[in-house]
């Protein structure tokens, strides 16, 4: 059975994600403290992680950070009052794979846990090596010509992607369900901000011609194989 820990501290919150989640069929922990949820999230088995930013005793953010510092495989949903997209994203480099913010609707919320245990589930633990990038999904390593490089998730994620279809144009539409599970984010900058990063992290800030990762104007990008 699929478990999840949901940390929440608002009773009116908690209670009714609880069964819903329940009903779902997965089996649910509920930790109403972050110093809690973070030692559930280290210790126990869980599959997936629900986190509210507005944790007492130890905030969302930081509880994320600590999380990935030794679990990379646990899934994480932020759920955050804030609307800010600058919130968003240092919510993301933090370790979330997702965020839904407050107030939400309960389907949407069901729709990305289940999108995000999907991805999850779905990972394969085969190396994948590129143009002098090598990816191994089980060490949650990447190294850039043989030197190991720090990536936030979501970078990680996107990247995968990218290698996943090497050679190939991956829509903007694609990475986006793929990466953040939600293609509404199109007209934001979510996207281009981390392929930005991604870009100057694997040293691929370079004249478009020779760059690693080719934007293909209208459609998406292609990682290049040679």
């Amino acid at each position: 059975m699929t478990a999840v820990l949901l940390a929440e501290d608002d009773e009116a919150i908690a209670a009714p994600l609880s069964r819903a989640l329940g009903r779902e069929g997965y089996s649910v922990t509920v930790e109403p403290t972050g110093p809690a949820a973070l030692q559930q999230a280290l210790e126990g088995d869980f599959d997936l992680l629900i986190l509210d930013l507005g944790l007492p005793g130890m905030d969302g953010l930081e509880v994320c950070r600590q999380i990935r510092a030794h679990r990379t495989s646990l899934a994480v949903l932020m759920l955050t009052a804030r609307t800010d997209e600058v919130d968003f994203v240092v919510g993301l480099d933090a370790g979330a794979d997702d965020y839904v913010s407050k107030p939400f609707r309960l389907a949407e919320l069901m729709a990305r846990v289940r999108a995000l245990l999907r991805r999850h589930g779905g990972r394969e633990d085969t190396i994948v090596e590129v143009g002098g990038i090598r990816l191994e999904p089980a060490a949650r390593r990447v190294l850039v010509n043989g030197s190991e490089i720090a990536l936030a998730n979501k970078e990680y994620e996107l990247l995968r992607v990218l290698l996943e279809h090497a050679g190939e144009v991956v829509s903007r539409d694609t990475i986006l369900r793929e990466v953040w599970g939600d293609v509404e984010l199109r007209g934001s900058k979510t996207l281009d901000m981390h392929m930005s990063w991604l870009r100057r992290k694997i040293g691929d800030e370079g004249p478009a011609v020779e760059r690693r990762i080719a934007t293909v104007r209208g459609v998406g990008f292609r990682i290049n194989t040679d």
